[in-house]
């Protein structure tokens, strides 16, 4: 996790930048958390509010932030419109529409699932086909761990289903589109049913609510079933290189679906 900057860490010659479209900030809020990017606060100007996100602009994570502005322009409102980009004196930042709200829960019973599912079918039926902006394809992110034909398609992704990308205000939007992919239109759902699992539902239980999204409903089971296959591996193979606290227990909410999909296998004779 990258060091956390705050607005008046920043070099004045990138705050006077960002203040020729914001006009004088007069105080910034530093995200708390659910951010993993060097610099991510929400500006108060005369001119309303604005949430601003970046980093240095040789650092590690600035080809997601110039992907994220790439591919802003082609997002349906969902997603909060990129107002501006600044790039000076080494720092990169983008100013997004401020968007208010509250994470949704997910967890059993919750009023929130409803409007998480109607999202992720507008979604995949909005960006279907993908815009024509270039984003890489979800068969190359997961070379090597499942077969290509089965998460292959053509339908942008988000991929990055944490509920705290989702924002519950006068309606659900759905933020940091950094990791974009280009794949099969049920694949945000199927990540999304993971996080259910992890909330609190069983296996059973999560692809009940999953079936309500059309592009999930109509996939193919043996691709949902290596889609699961390849998640454990590959979460597997993070949590033993590199651990984290959240990533325990999405392993096992991942093992949990895995385990479910081979046991209404048929059985063979």
């Amino acid at each position: 996790m990258p060091r956390r900057q705050h607005w008046h860490d920043l070099p004045a010659g990138v705050r006077r930048g960002v203040e020729r479209h914001t006009g004088k900030v007069s105080h910034a809020e530093s995200l708390p958390d659910g951010a993993t990017c060097e610099f991510a606060v929400t500006l108060h100007s005369s001119a309303g509010r604005v949430f601003c996100k970046g980093g240095p602009a040789d650092g590690p994570g600035a080809w997601l932030y110039r992907k994220e502005a790439r591919i802003n322009p082609w997002l349906p409102d969902a997603a909060p419109r990129l107002r501006w980009t600044v790039e000076r004196d080494g720092w990169l930042l983008l100013g997004f529409e401020y968007a208010s709200g509250l994470y949704p829960s997910l967890e059993p019973g919750s009023p929130d699932l409803d409007a998480v599912a109607d999202l992720l079918a507008a979604l995949a039926r909005e960006l279907t086909p993908c815009p024509p902006v270039d984003v890489q394809p979800f068969t190359e992110r997961w070379r090597g761990l499942v077969n290509p034909e089965l998460v292959d398609g053509d339908t942008l992704l988000h991929t990055d289903m944490t509920p705290r990308n989702f924002l519950f205000g006068d309606r659900l939007r759905l933020v940091d589109w950094s990791a974009p992919c280009r794949g099969a239109a049920w694949i945000d759902t199927a990540f999304m049913l993971v996080r259910l699992i992890r909330a609190g539902h069983g296996p059973a239980a999560a692809e009940r609510w999953a079936a309500r999204i059309p592009a999930f409903a109509d996939a193919d089971a043996e691709a949902v079933t290596a889609f699961t296959d390849a998640l454990v591996r590959l979460w597997d193979r993070m949590q033993r290189t590199a651990p984290a606290s959240h990533r325990g227990p999405l392993l096992d909410a991942a093992r949990q679906w895995h385990a479910h999909r081979l046991s209404r296998r048929p059985t063979a004779v």
